[in-house]
């Protein structure tokens, strides 16, 4: 039998962990506040305030945003990060939107990746010049034009 207190709050102090259980399939838009590991199948659009873990049943096929996520199985689709990180065996087929990327040796990963543009950390405010102020330092924002959109990297085998 248990006891219940009138004057506890609902909320914890701890962030909960959302478990997306093999076997198990959602479709559709979820927001989550706390921290998301899914071994099962999730299609559609998912917004996590914390970090993702996709285990190595699991898979995401949409748009997924999250703060750090860690792929050991399927990520297809879009994805918007801090940090991404692709384990041994996952496979990411995805445009990213990332701060940082690492993928161990044989994980995989498909797609384009961007770095992040977000108002706090970059400031481009470009002036009559032609030149723009970053940080406090004045760039000739015409050299970005000369960048590639697309860089592709691939490993030759012996």
């Amino acid at each position: 039998m248990g006891i219940l207190k009138r004057n506890v709050s609902a909320k914890s102090v701890r962030s909960a962990v959302t478990i997306i259980a093999q076997g198990n399939q959602l479709s559709g838009d979820m927001r989550v506040c706390g921290k998301v590991h899914i071994d099962g199948v999730v299609e559609g659009r998912l917004e996590v305030a914390d970090d993702v873990t996709i285990g190595r049943q699991g898979v995401v096929r949409g748009c997924l945003v999250a703060n750090h996520v860690n792929v050991s199985g399927l990520l297809e689709g879009d994805l918007i990060c801090t940090s991404l990180h692709v384990e041994r065996g996952g496979k990411v087929r995805a445009n990213v939107c990332s701060d940082k990327l690492s993928i161990d040796p044989q994980g995989c990963f498909v797609g384009e990746r961007r770095m992040q543009r977000s108002t706090p950390r970059l400031e481009y405010h470009p002036d009559d010049s032609g030149k723009a102020a970053i940080g406090g330092e004045v760039l000739d924002y015409a050299l970005f034009d000369t960048l590639p959109d697309r860089i592709t990297l691939s490993r030759q085998e012996d």
